[in-house]
């Protein structure tokens, strides 16, 4: 899958309205939306938690132990912030909310530090070649 992209005028108004987030964590939310949908059987709007749970997911695929401090670099440093820049992008015209759909929704979904550092799986299985 390519990386998703954002028009620069989107960008540009995403910078000046959201200083806060770097702009790959606009791209990165996407990815992220895009990855948990494709996880379903079939496609539907998915909430908050299921999103932030999904970036999760994607992060320690992409970044693996490096996961908390990437999301970090760009301004991400909890799921509050994954529903920020969701609502921003919902702000930007990018995305589209339902009804229902709220910020809480991204509210204490999961720890970074419990997640991608304490619950890390350092274990993974190893393959031997012989």
């Amino acid at each position: 899958m390519s990386s998703p992209m954002l028009a620069e005028a989107v960008i540009d108004q995403l910078r000046r309205r959201y200083p806060a987030y770097h702009e790959t964590a606009y791209l990165f939310i996407l990815s992220g939306l895009h990855f948990t949908i494709e996880s379903l059987l079939e496609p539907r709007h998915i909430s908050g938690r299921e999103l932030a749970e999904g970036c999760r997911d994607l992060a320690l695929e992409r970044y693996g132990p490096m996961a908390r401090s990437v999301l970090e670099f760009w301004g991400i440093r909890s799921t509050r912030d994954l529903g920020e820049i969701v609502f921003a992008l919902v702000d930007c015209g990018v995305l589209v909310r339902q009804d229902g759909d709220t910020l809480d929704e991204f509210d204490s979904v999961y720890d970074f530090e419990e997640v991608f550092e304490r619950r890390y799986p350092w274990a993974a299985p190893l393959s031997l070649v012989s």
